[in-house]
């Protein structure tokens, strides 16, 4: 039996199917009603069974496993150039971190019996939801900018999902997908108060920025975090910061952790933001652009000036001591340089994450000894 959705702030609860509203009424987030975690103590990561990828975290997941290419257990290496370990999750199935998102999404979808589903997407996330829709068996439409990378557009087609390209900002793509995802009862306001926009149009929101199923998922990067080292938390996790999938990820990932009794401690959650795309900056009263006051189109992949869950990753920045930079185009391009000449074949928005790394041990908001974990987010092969 699919887990039925509810508000965590009117507290209305949602009966799951494939018409499920993709968010509240009250404009809110939906989430699961189940929140499981496993009792006892882990087992030490030489003892676990990890032939199943992310998906060995099971016991903490309110979603069946039904669509795997058994993803996941990225490996955590050194990087003592930036006295850091980088997490690369761009070794995954389509070179992204969205396949965490993608494996439990059209699970969840299959458990709902879902025939078709729609994403908007700057690449990443629309190419991810493709390749497994085609593992699944289900169609898909993938709404993207009309300027999207050839090479992720490429992904998109070749998985025989149908790339829906939009012209104008990042934010017209996700309008023009919501009224397609509502059909008829789409009544102009996708994201104010009023009814719930339940799911009557062309098909299921597999958003990764609004259906929690995609949380479900990202936030098994924090189980194998602590899993790669004894079961403990790192001092901080910096982050690449767009829509916050990742970000809010973590933060749901090692408040389960700490909730089980498994580990004791959060890390300090550290986003990163491009130069004049950063909401949550603005959010904590920091500077938004750089030192020219000019935005950076470098990072693509976080050009997110409303946050779907923008509150959320507030308040998860403010629990764990957490901060938020903007960062312009010269300190991102310099990070790609560096990251390239030591191994590490990155697409662009994922240097970000590092070049912040550098500006936060700047700013004194990381100490020299201090235990750091950086995701590298995205493979330098879909830049091409």
């Amino acid at each position: 039996m699919a887990a039925d959705l509810t508000c965590p702030d009117c507290g209305t609860v949602y009966e799951a199917g494939p018409d499920e509203p993709w968010r509240c009424g009250c404009g809110r987030a939906l989430e699961f009603t189940e929140r499981p975690h496993p009792q006892g103590d882990p087992l030490p990561l030489h003892s676990l069974d990890t032939s199943e990828g992310l998906w060995t975290f099971f016991e903490f997941l309110p979603i069946e496993q039904h669509v795997t290419f058994y993803e996941g257990f990225t490996p955590t290496v050194e990087a003592s150039d930036w006295d850091a370990r980088f997490k690369l999750e761009y070794v995954f199935p389509t070179g992204s971190f969205k396949d965490r998102g993608a494996t439990t999404t059209l699970s969840r979808a299959v458990e709902l019996g879902v025939e078709k589903v729609l994403e908007d997407s700057s690449g990443n996330a629309g190419a991810s939801i493709a390749t497994y829709a085609a593992r699944a068996g289900v169609d898909a439409d993938i709404y993207v900018p009309a300027d999207v990378k050839q090479s992720k557009l490429m992904t998109i087609q070749r998985a025989d999902a149908r790339p829906v390209r939009i012209d104008g900002t990042r934010a017209d793509v996700t309008t023009a997908c919501l009224k397609a995802v509502e059909g008829d009862a789409n009544d102009g306001d996708s994201t104010g108060e009023g009814s719930a926009p339940y799911q009557t149009g062309e098909g299921w929101y597999a958003s990764h920025a609004w259906n929690p199923a995609f949380y479900a998922g990202t936030m098994t990067f924090a189980f194998e975090v602590a899993a790669q080292q004894g079961w403990t938390v790192p001092d901080a996790v910096v982050l690449p910061l767009g829509h916050g999938t990742l970000f809010l990820g973590a933060y749901r990932g090692f408040s389960l952790l700490n909730e089980a009794g498994i580990v004791d401690g959060m890390p300090r959650l550290l986003g990163a933001q491009a130069a004049g795309y950063a909401p949550i900056v603005a959010a904590l009263g920091g500077d938004t652009t750089d030192a020219e006051g000019e935005r950076t189109d470098i990072a693509d992949g976080i050009q997110i000036t409303e946050p779907a869950r923008g509150t959320e990753i507030v308040d998860a920045i403010e629990a764990t001591d957490g901060d938020a930079i903007a960062l312009g185009g010269d300190a991102i391009e310099t990070a790609l340089d560096r990251l390239h000449r030591n191994g590490f074949y990155v697409e662009p928005t994922c240097a970000i994450a590092p070049a912040a790394l550098e500006q936060y041990r700047d700013d004194g908001v990381i100490d020299a000894d201090d235990d750091v974990v950086v995701p590298l987010t995205g493979s330098g092969l879909k830049t091409l």
